[in-house]
């Protein structure tokens, strides 16, 4: 697949393919940034500071935003009990994570273990390099241990069997289970980004997004698989038709934007999603650079509780381009092939 740096981006890509409008343009002159507050669940402006706001009283939250960063969704294990790093304890953890990740440290042969990478005897294949990777290089400004914020513990509470069968599934996929391409992900078929959501979490490259306000919409266009959100505000009720971003809904109250989203297919799955999934996200101006995004899952099928998670959105430099994700994409039709070369080979044993 192809996986455009901003800093290729920049001067390779021709202005043809800027996924702008006029309307877009005019609202992506107010460029947002994040920084996270003490109090991330109920985010409000900054003292001193009154939110932006559009005609109609609506708080603005338009603009390109950027939310990358080295933060964990899930608070690592060695750190239980600690929400939030000294600045001591943060550089170390940041300088730790650069080398871990750092795909030009990897040895193809050994593999990487540590950042879930097998070695090349276990059918580990590294793909690209760190060019192509957009991560971020430090953690959240209040430099907490995860995004997850609700429960305390920084995890997210799936429930004993919902685990097992996630544990199942990542297993399969990493041994190439490829019966038929509607096996794989999502994102591997270049439908649906893995950052872009709905709700949207930092992946790693690609982490940009642009947000237009309009009478009665508000529309969300991923850079990740140029994934595209046109949510009406104050339109009635959910409908009944399931689809692999949900069905949303939006309205304003306060200095926040609130959308709620049911009706996701299984498809979608994130972090584990059925029939019953219900989500909330809420973007909050902050300041002028600053927008807070926190969304809350709640699922009794596969969660022992609600969970919440709390992540900067950042200003950074428009405008986005198109993600070229099938152009030249062999990554699905190498996974099904290895596949079926695989199934060719002797049991080790047999005759």
């Amino acid at each position: 697949m192809l996986r455009l740096s901003r800093e290729l981006r920049a001067s390779d890509m021709i202005e043809g393919n800027q996924i702008m409008t006029k309307t877009g343009l005019a609202a992506a002159c107010i460029l947002v940034a994040l920084s996270l507050i003490a109090s991330p669940l109920f985010a409000q402006p900054n003292e001193g500071e009154e939110a932006k706001r559009m005609s109609g009283d609506q708080p603005d939250i338009s603009g390109v935003f950027t939310f990358r960063t080295l933060t964990p969704l899930q608070r690592p294990e060695g750190l239980e009990g600690q929400d939030r790093l000294s600045v001591e304890e943060a550089a170390a953890f940041e300088a730790s994570e650069r080398t871990r990740l750092n795909r030009d440290l990897f040895d193809p042969e050994s593999g990487a273990p540590s950042a879930g990478y097998q070695s090349r005897a276990e059918g580990g294949v590294l793909s690209y390099n760190e060019f192509w990777y957009e991560r971020g290089i430090e953690l959240t400004r209040d430099k907490r241990t995860s995004l997850v914020v609700d429960p305390p513990d920084g995890r997210i509470p799936y429930t004993a069997e919902f685990a097992e069968q996630n544990r199942l599934r990542r297993l399969n996929l990493r041994n190439g289970f490829a019966d038929h391409y509607t096996d794989r992900s999502l994102g591997d078929r270049c439908l649906m980004g893995s950052n872009s959501g709905p709700p949207m979490r930092p992946g790693s490259y690609n982490n940009n997004v642009l947000m237009l306000q309009t009478p009665g919409y508000v529309t969300i266009v991923n850079e990740h698989i140029h994934n595209t959100r046109i949510i009406p505000i104050d339109s009635g009720p959910h409908g009944h038709i399931r689809q692999w971003v949900g069905d949303s809904r939006g309205h304003y109250e306060g200095d926040a934007l609130i959308i709620e989203t049911r009706n996701f297919r299984q498809a979608t799955n994130f972090a584990g999603s059925s029939a019953d999934t219900t989500l909330v996200e809420r973007f909050t101006r902050l300041d002028p650079d600053t927008v807070m995004y926190d969304f809350t899952i709640e699922d009794p099928n596969n969660y022992t509780r609600p969970w919440t998670v709390a992540i900067p959105f950042r200003r950074t430099d428009g405008p986005l381009y198109e993600y070229a994700c099938h152009e030249g994409n062999y990554g699905l039709t190498g996974i099904m092939a290895g596949a079926r070369r695989l199934n060719t080979q002797p049991v080790e044993g047999s005759r």
